[in-house]
């Protein structure tokens, strides 16, 4: 397998920091400055504004914008036109010294058409449904839906949603074992 960068013709790229074996699709613009790791599959009609950073085997569909002081962590999944903002308090040519720090940590989900609003963290293993508005940080290993986005259960690593109710353990039908401990779902026995 090649680790050449994969450039569609019509995409326009000027960073020179993207990671190997990284796919770019027709319609995109990376502006100088962007970071994008490994493996990446950059979709259709994305723009990737100069101070973004995207780790490594990120998956950003069509329609996204990911804007400098957005982070997109290693395994991270955006759903096609999901939006991430990137001012607080925007007007127009109002500008401010540094941007508005959004997090989206390691394999987190982020469903079609959800908006993230600046500032907040999502955490490693979140899954955010379709069309969600999330407005506050958001713990790992939770589900969300609505706007404003509510926590809506738990799931594991795989994906799967885990039906916790009641009980303080439970085993996914991948195998891995969560328990909550005062209200956070740990994993038990993996790293």
């Amino acid at each position: 397998m090649s680790d050449e960068v994969f450039k569609h013709p019509h995409a326009l790229v000027a960073s020179d920091k993207i990671g190997a074996r990284t796919r770019i699709w027709a319609f995109c613009n990376v502006l100088e400055g962007a970071q994008i790791g490994e493996d990446c599959n950059i979709c259709d009609h994305c723009f990737v504004e100069g101070g973004a950073v995207i780790g490594d085997r990120v998956t950003v569909k069509n329609g996204v914008s990911v804007w400098e002081g957005v982070v997109l962590e290693d395994d991270v999944f955006v759903g096609p036109n999901a939006v991430f903002t990137n001012d607080v308090y925007p007007r127009s040519r109002v500008y401010h010294d540094e941007p508005v720090k959004t997090l989206i940590k390691k394999s987190a989900t982020i469903g079609a058409n959800a908006v993230i609003v600046a500032g907040h963290t999502v955490g490693a293993y979140a899954f955010i449904g379709a069309g969600a508005v999330v407005t506050k940080d958001v713990p790992d290993n939770t589900l969300w839906f609505g706007n404003p986005a509510h926590q809506a259960g738990y799931v594991c690593r795989c994906a799967e949603r885990l039906d916790i109710s009641d009980l303080t353990c439970i085993d996914c039908q991948c195998g891995r074992r969560y328990c909550l401990e005062e209200g956070v779902l740990k994993l038990i026995g993996e790293e």
